[in-house]
C-alpha cells in the first residue's frame, strides 16, 4: 500500500529573485532619470523678489522698487539677504560714476546699504550691478511675509540722463509689482532667487557646493548718530526730504534778504571728496543787485540736536567759481534753535574777504546766548582756509569746543552752552553787495556726522565715517529713530 505522506512543495525562488531584479532595474532607471525629474520639479525657492518701476527707458534716474518674500516656514532675517540689480554703464568710466540712495522702506532707509560694482565679465545687458544689503535693524520676515516696498534710486554722478533700454534688470512694463528673475537675491551669499547674467540659476546643487562661510553682515548703525554723505540728485530729490533735510526758499536773512534759492543747491562730484561721490554744493551768486542775487542754505527739519559731537568735512573757497573776487561772502556751518530764554546758536563762519569792517580771510567761532542783545562770545582765526577741512563742535556739560582738523580753536562755557535742541545747517550768503558784475562762489560739504552720545576726536570721527562709506552706508539717522 502506497504511503499516504505527501512531499513538501518546492520553494518558489525565481519569482522573488525576478521581483528583486525588477526593483533594482527600476531604481537604477529612477536614479538615472532623477536629474531630469529634478530639473522639471525644482524645490520651491526660499525667497522671491518682486520688482516695479515708474520711469521710462530714458530718465534722470533708475527707480527700482523691490519686495522680498519669505517662502520658508522659518523667520528670514533681512540681514541675510543681498539683492543685485544689473545694468549697463552708459559710457561712464566706472562704479564711482554712479550713486544710489534709498527713498523709502518700511523698516527705514537707515538700515539699507548699497554699492555699485563693476562685473568681471560683462554681457550685452549688464556690466555693473547695484548691490543692496540690510542691517540687522531691518528685522526679520515671518514665514509667508514680505518686506513691503523698498524704493531706491540709481543715478549718474554727473547727473546726465540714463538710457535703461539695455539694462538687464530694467523693465518699463513692470509698473506694478511682479516677480522678476532678472533681479537676483542671495541668502547668506548663496544664490536663492533669479538668474545671473551668465545663466546661472538658484539650485540645490549650487547651494550644496557653495562655501559655508557667509559674508560679514552690514553693521548696525550706532544709536544716536546721524550720518549723510549727500548722495542726492538735486534739491528736489525726494530722498533729500525723506532723510530729514530742507532746502531753504523762505524769506528773511541773513545776508541779502529774501534771496534764498533751491536752484543754488546742487550735488556735483568734487576733487578730494572722500568716496569720489556727490557732495553738497551751496552757491552764492550775484550780479551786484538784489534782484540778481541768489543765496543757498540746507538744514535739518529736526531741531533735536544738542549735546555730543558735530562734524562736517567742508571745502571753503577763497576765490569765486566765476567772475571777479573780493565779495564779502559768509560760508557757514552752524546750529540754531529755541527762542527767548531757550535761544541757542553755535557758529563756524568763514569769510575769505572779511566783512562788517573786519578784514579777511578769517573764521569766527561763536557761541550765542541772545541774538537780540548781541550777547555772544567768539574767537577769530585769521588765516586762509581755502580747501578741505574737518570742522567740529563738541558739547559736553555746557562746554562748547570748536576744532578744525583736530586743532582746538575756541571753548565757551557757562550760559553760552545750548539751552534747547537745535537744527544743523549749512549756509552760503553775502554780507553785502560791494560791486556790480556777474560772479558766483561755491562752498562744498562732503559729509555730516553727528553723535549725540559722545565727544569724539577728529581721528575717531574720520575712522567712523570711513567705516560707514566702506560698508555702503551713505545715510542713516538713529537720532530720529530714538525719539
Amino acid at each position: 500500500m502506497a504511503s499516504s505522506r505527501r512531499r513538501p512543495p518546492r520553494r518558489r525562488v525565481w519569482p522573488k529573485v525576478r521581483l528583486l531584479l525588477l526593483v533594482a532595474v527600476v531604481a537604477a532607471g529612477g536614479t538615472a532619470l532623477y536629474p531630469v525629474w529634478k530639473a522639471a520639479n525644482p524645490d520651491p525657492p526660499e525667497l522671491k523678489v518682486r520688482y516695479r518701476t515708474g520711469t521710462p527707458a530714458t530718465a534722470a534716474a533708475a527707480k527700482p522698487s523691490f519686495e522680498v518674500f519669505n517662502e520658508t516656514e522659518k523667520a528670514l532675517p533681512l540681514s541675510d539677504v543681498t539683492l543685485r540689480y544689473y545694468f549697463t554703464a552708459d559710457g561712464a568710466p566706472g562704479p564711482s560714476s554712479y550713486a544710489f540712495n534709498c527713498v523709502n522702506a518700511a523698516f527705514g532707509c537707515s538700515h539699507v546699504a548699497g554699492r555699485v560694482v563693476a562685473m568681471d565679465e560683462a554681457t550685452d545687458t549688464a556690466d555693473h550691478y547695484l548691490e543692496v544689503r540690510f542691517t540687522a535693524g531691518a528685522g526679520s520676515l515671518k514665514p509667508g511675509a514680505h518686506s513691503k516696498g523698498i524704493d531706491l534710486q540709481l543715478f549718474r554722478t554727473d547727473h546726465k540722463r540714463l538710457r535703461q533700454s539695455d539694462d538687464r534688470s530694467f523693465d518699463a512694463g513692470m509698473t506694478s509689482y511682479k516677480e522678476a528673475e532678472k533681479v537676483t537675491a542671495y541668502k547668506r551669499d548663496v544664490l536663492a532667487w533669479g538668474e545671473e547674467p551668465d545663466g546661472t540659476k538658484a539650485s540645490d546643487e549650487k547651494q550644496a557646493s557653495a562655501k559655508a562661510a557667509a559674508p560679514d553682515p552690514v553693521p548696525a548703525p550706532p544709536a544716536g548718530v546721524l550720518f549723510d554723505d549727500f548722495s542726492y540728485q538735486g534739491p528736489k530729490d525726494p530722498a533729500l526730504f525723506k532723510h530729514g533735510w530742507l532746502v531753504r526758499t523762505s524769506k528773511g536773512g541773513p545776508g541779502i534778504e529774501n534771496t534764498w534759492s533751491a536752484g543754488n543747491v546742487s550735488f556735483p562730484t568734487a576733487e578730494g571728496a572722500l568716496a569720489d561721490g556727490p557732495v553738497l554744493n551751496l552757491r552764492a551768486s550775484t550780479d551786484g543787485t538784489k534782484s540778481g542775487t541768489r543765496q543757498a542754505s540746507l538744514g535739518t527739519r529736526s531741531s533735536e540736536f544738542r549735546d555730543g559731537t558735530y562734524a562736517a568735512r567742508i571745502h571753503f573757497s577763497d576765490d569765486p567759481a566765476k567772475g571777479e573776487g573780493g565779495d564779502h561772502v559768509n560760508q557757514t556751518f552752524y546750529t540754531i534753535g529755541g527762542s527767548g530764554t531757550k535761544y541757542s546758536e553755535l557758529d563756524n563762519e568763514y569769510m575769505p574777504n572779511g566783512g562788517w569792517g573786519r578784514p579777511g580771510p578769517k573764521l569766527d567761532t561763536v557761541s550765542w546766548y541772545d541774538h537780540e542783545s548781541n550777547d555772544r562770545v567768539y574767537r577769530t582765526t585769521n588765516k586762509s582756509l581755502d580747501g578741505w577741512h574737518t570742522m567740529m563742535i563738541t558739547v559736553e556739560d555746557d562746554v562748547v569746543t570748536y576744532r578744525m582738523d583736530g586743532e582746538k580753536l575756541f571753548s565757551s562755557d557757562g550760559k553760552y552752552g545750548p539751552r534747547s535742541g537745535m537744527s544743523v545747517n549749512f549756509n552760503h550768503w553775502f554780507v553785502d553787495l560791494a560791486f556790480k558784475g556777474e560772479r558766483a562762489w561755491d562752498m562744498k560739504v562732503d559729509w555730516l556726522y553727528y553723535n549725540a552720545n559722545e565727544s569724539l576726536s577728529v581721528k575717531e570721527v574720520r575712522s567712523a565715517v570711513e567705516g560707514f562709506t566702506g560698508e555702503g552706508m551713505n545715510y542713516f539717522d538713529t537720532v530720529r529713530e530714538s525719539r
